[in-house]
């Protein structure tokens, strides 16, 4: 893959002017708190031994999330840590859901807690019991509700999202002023999104998804953004301004101008599904001063693979957020 979306010094200065619908903080400020006056316990299951390790604990996790649905997830920890443990609340890429214990041992080895949030709908076992109305591209989740944004589908999973930090707080071992949140693609979008949500001691966006949708859905040929350019292509008569217009309450750039918890960001230079270009604009517009960027100049959209996650540990190191020894 060629570097077809600009030079690295022309990615750098990629910063449009992209303003916020006027009612967004309002929109997500009556989402969140309709979601936390429901209420609900956060329940957790110990099932270790199920999975035959030896060095974590792992607890089965519900914890209500959209309209007060269960949502899943994984709590995993090293045996017989003492807390309080930083802990990493951990988004899944675009159709996947939290997998098996096993998929998430990262974190854990380093001497973290790490809470990997399921996906409704896209995960096993979290449904998306309200999949809203109006039409949709049937390939995905990109349209599904883009009628409107109280339909669209990432209100419910960002709101889903933002309850698991609420999570924290009631999960016993958990230091609720040392919350990392971090993802890869679809979670790394939704990382920036909790981030300007909410208050987070750090944000780790990797090759985020959900920025900048608009030149996405224009330069795209593969991914997801495919989906909403098909969509477009057949309601372009009707469609298209109004399908942006919901998008912006679910724009990373709009949540990045309101995130200020330190990030460590990552790209991708020849990455054909979230273009760098997307990346750069919310990480030109995020909001917190200790911002940075981890650029990988040849990689597609695996960015760093594993190279990151070193990166990662040693940012988070130099700040401060490590576990007690």
């Amino acid at each position: 893959m060629p570097l077809t979306d600009g030079t690295h010094a022309e990615l750098t200065n990629f910063r449009p002017e992209m303003p916020a619908p006027q009612d967004f903080d309002a929109f997500w400020d009556q989402t969140l708190t309709e979601a936390r006056a429901l209420g609900g316990a956060v329940k957790t299951d110990r099932v270790t031994e199920q999975h035959l390790l030896r060095t974590v604990e792992v607890d089965d996790v519900r914890f209500p999330g959209w309209n007060g649905e269960p949502v899943a997830a994984w709590l995993l920890r090293p045996r017989d840590a003492e807390g309080p443990l930083p802990v990493v609340v951990t988004y899944i890429g675009y159709t996947g859901g939290r997998g098996l214990p096993t998929d998430h041992l990262f974190w854990s080895a380093a001497g973290y807690a790490q809470l990997v949030v399921d996906s409704r709908g896209q995960g096993h076992d979290t449904p998306d019991q309200d999949a809203g109305g109006g039409p949709q591209w049937a390939k995905g989740f990109m349209t599904r509700g883009i009628d409107s944004p109280e339909n669209y589908y990432y209100r419910r999973l960002i709101t889903d999202c933002v309850r698991a930090v609420d999570a924290v707080g009631e999960l016993p071992g958990l230091d609720p002023e040392r919350v990392i949140v971090a993802g890869g693609s679809q979670g790394g979008g939704l990382t920036i999104a909790v981030a300007g949500l909410t208050e987070v001691a750090a944000a780790l966006p990797d090759v985020p998804f959900l920025c900048h949708f608009r030149r996405a859905a224009e330069v795209c040929g593969e991914g997801p953004y495919v989906e909403l350019a098909e969509y477009l292509r057949w309601h372009s008569r009707h469609g298209v301004e109004p399908a942006f217009a919901t998008l912006s309450y679910f724009d990373g750039v709009h949540f990045a101008q309101r995130a200020t918890a330190p990030a460590l960001f990552s790209v991708g230079l020849m990455d054909p599904i979230c273009p760098p270009s997307t990346v750069y604009a919310a990480f030109n517009h995020y909001a917190g001063e200790d911002r940075t960027m981890t650029v990988w100049p040849f990689a597609d959209h695996g960015g760093g693979h594993g190279s990151n996650s070193v990166a990662q540990l040693a940012w988070l190191r130099d700040r401060g957020l490590v576990p007690t020894t």
